[in-house]
């Protein structure tokens, strides 16, 4: 039992440290941790069919290995994704080729999910030969998953850096090697035990020294470098230049223009910008630039804490900036603080760009609707979108036109200033493009600029890309981004795989009328498929069944999470409780399932399965209604969710079931890989182009066919 748990606490608190560092290695691309997922989840299941046709679990000895093993892999693992990007290129910030992305991918989860595949199976095992079902060896390997999860929520929030983490998982695994030994080689085993894990707390010690230097290997100048729950955050100087990169991507350096184009842009369009806020981007300049015109109060809301800390290692005039008396900062998230903000004349949105679940949610009709509502008499609001200043790919165009269509839908006025990054000014009132009127408050304001000038404001609004910016997108054809479809999110992947796949600029995956011809042609296939399997023997059934279970359960995982995310923020401590919830659903749903399953075995099933079609249905009533995306109603979902999932698995690895030994295998990685399908499936796909509740409801008839199965 303590193997079992040991087993799903590191499994979870491993995933979330390897996953993190790739998503550092490939800068923060969504797509990579996506794909990364997938895998992690693959290579468990292959883990997992290994030595498969043996019901005698193996000796304690060779689970000790296994355990060792793992620790020194997680190490290592971190170490080697560190090290990729010096190691395949000798070109600074610039992309891996996407094959030797992927590669490297495998590489760094292949060997950690085949060890953790391996250990399932032999601790089952061992944990069935005690005379204990499959059912609750699934439900003690979930509770540790739980306390895994709740250890990585805590430790982020506790300010441990990644690496250390990696190290607290690696000694937890070593650590568990000590839990039982083959007494008759007791001597060796533990002497080496003993070793590895005094390495470990060696380099536990270290951590800090470790950190820096594998983190200058990437960037020689350093300054510092934090994790926060949202991204890792690193700073560089050379000379007076500080940079400040995200997840390793340049987010800005102080000898850049970029902020004072935004802010005196948007601010020259109102008359007399009394109350600012401005959400994002504050460290960046917007403040400075902002104070120029003297307003009476500038309300900065950052969502990133690690972003704070880096106030202290910018340049005196931007630090002094920051600390006026008539600035205040606020920790929060940007959505949820205008749920409760006074009114303003000017908005000024510097959050990331829409590559993101997180980041589309602040680019969608929603939010707009929720800043026009903030907004006095003659107010505006301002953001910007990386853009290419001569010539937009198809991709392109249908994502500015998804955004400029979801701020026109609130906005009558909506004004694109075109360059390498587009500055979007949106307002009730008209918005002038007369840059004769703009040099003229410059004037009048005193302002001193480096880039912002008469002459460069006319070259603005008079060059030929104003114009043609305006006709693409009034002419342009793209869904509208919102809340439930987060269409921009795939515009931005589509944008990223080009640089990779040059075709992928001209494909277009929006949902059309020839999709509602496919959606029935897959499901009369699937219905036919479901006939046939209704057919085969139950050992292929249940295993079916079971990847059914993980798929739809995944799905309606993201699906809660996305929309939560989307309604109240990414905050870190309520993102936690609803990933150990899931986890302490699973471990419900295996034990309570084997409990009543004596009373009614041939119901069980069937009530399962009605438990998915009625959950389904609640998520996307949910969404539709705007509703249900409060903490407790997303915990609840959740829970269930965990727990059918479970529910199913033990039923399957229960029902006309003598050989429970036998199920291990075909029933976890069922359940594994049903799940990677549904995590990919559903953040690249469904969601984006279907949107969310539709995605919820395609899950109902998926659940219906499957019944067939029973």
């Amino acid at each position: 039992m303590a193997y079992l748990f040991a087993l799903g606490f590191i499994s979870i608190l491993g995933q979330v440290v390897l996953l993190r560092e790739l998503s550092v290695a490939f800068y923060g691309v969504e797509l990579i941790y996506t794909l990364a997922l997938g895998i992690w989840l693959l290579s468990t299941a292959c883990g997992a069919m290994i030595h498969k046709r043996t019901h005698v679990p193996p000796s304690l000895t060779w689970t000790n290995l296994l355990f060792l093993l793992f620790s020194i892999a997680l190490a290592l693992d971190v170490a080697f994704v560190r090290s990729v990007r010096v190691l395949f290129t000798n070109l600074p910030g610039s992309y891996l080729p996407l094959a030797t992305q992927i590669a490297v991918m495998c590489a760094a989860l292949l060997p950690i999910g085949l060890i953790l595949g391996l250990l399932f199976q032999w601790t089952a095992l061992a944990y069935l030969a005690k005379g204990r079902s499959l059912a609750r060896a699934y439900a003690v390997e979930s509770a540790g998953g739980l306390a895994g999860g709740f250890c990585a929520t805590l430790f982020l929030k506790l300010g441990l850096q990644n690496l250390v983490i990696a190290l607290i998982c690696a000694l937890v695994a070593a650590g568990s090697s000590f839990l039982n030994f083959d007494r008759r080689r007791i001597q060796i085993y533990r002497s080496v035990s003993v070793a590895i894990f005094s390495v470990l707390v060696f380099l536990l010690w270290k951590a800090p020294q470790l950190d820096r230097q594998m983190t200058s290997w990437t960037h020689p100048n350093l300054v510092s470098t934090s994790d926060s729950p949202y991204s890792r955050i690193t700073v560089s100087r050379l000379d007076e230049q500080v940079s400040v990169f995200e997840n390793d991507a340049l987010l800005f350096d102080t000898e850049e223009t970029w902020a004072e184009e935004f802010v005196q842009l948007a601010a020259l369009q109102h008359p007399n910008p009394r109350r600012v806020l401005v959400l994002g981007g504050g460290i960046e300049g917007a403040i400075r630039e902002i104070l120029k015109h003297s307003p009476t109060s500038v309300d900065y809301v950052e969502l990133n804490p690690a972003l704070l800390r880096v106030i202290k290692v910018l340049p005196v005039e931007i630090q002094k900036s920051l600390h006026a008396q008539n600035v205040r900062i606020f920790q929060e998230d940007p959505r949820q603080f205008l749920d409760r903000s006074p009114n303003y004349d000017l908005i000024l949105v510097g959050m990331p760009e829409p590559s993101s679940g997180q980041a589309n949610r602040f680019y969608t009709r929603e939010f707009f609707r929720q800043c026009r509502g903030k907004l006095n008499n003659e107010g505006i609001v301002a953001f910007s979108l990386q853009s290419s200043e001569n010539f937009w790919t198809p991709q392109l165009q249908r994502r500015m036109v998804s955004i400029f269509r979801a701020a026109r839908s609130v906005f009558p006025e909506v004004l694109f200033v075109p360059g390498g990054r587009n500055v979007v000014i949106c307002s009730t009132n008209s918005l002038t493009r007369d840059s004769s009127v703009l040099a003229s408050r410059l004037q009048a304001r005193g302002i001193k600029t480096r880039i912002i000038s008469a002459e460069y404001l006319h070259y603005l609004f008079t060059n030929d890309r104003f114009a043609e910016v305006e006709r693409a997108l009034e002419t342009g054809t793209a869904p509208i981004n919102t809340d439930t479809r987060p269409i921009c999110y795939q515009y931005t992947i589509m944008i990223w795989l080009s640089k990779f796949l040059p075709n992928a600029q001209f494909w277009d995956l929006s949902l059309s009328g020839s999709w509602t011809g496919r959606g029935l042609a897959c499901l009369v296939t699937l219905s036919l498929l479901a006939l046939l399997l209704s057919r085969a023997r139950w050992p292929i059934r249940r295993a079916l069944l079971t990847g059914v279970a993980g798929f739809v359960g995944m799905t309606l995982e993201v699906l809660i999470l996305l929309y939560f995310q989307t309604k109240s923020g990414v905050l870190y401590q309520d993102i936690g409780i609803l990933l150990t919830g899931f986890m302490a659903g699973l471990s419900f749903g295996a034990y309570g399932t084997e409990k009543i399953y004596g009373r009614a075995p041939k119901a069980v099933g069937f009530v399962l399965l009605g438990g998915f079609i009625a959950l389904g249905g609640i998520v996307g009533w949910w969404i539709n209604a705007g509703r249900g995306a409060g903490l407790p109603e997303s915990l609840g979902s959740l829970f269930a969710a965990g727990a059918l999932v479970a529910g199913v698995f033990s039923y399957a690895g229960l029902h006309e079931s003598h050989d429970q030994a036998g199920a291990i295998t075909p029933l976890y990685s069922a359940d594994l890989i049903g799940g990677c399908i549904g995590s990919l499936l559903v953040s690249l796909a469904l969601a984006p182009l279907a949107g969310l509740a539709i995605t919820s409801y395609l899950t109902i008839p998926v659940v219906m066919l499957s019944a067939l199965l029973l």
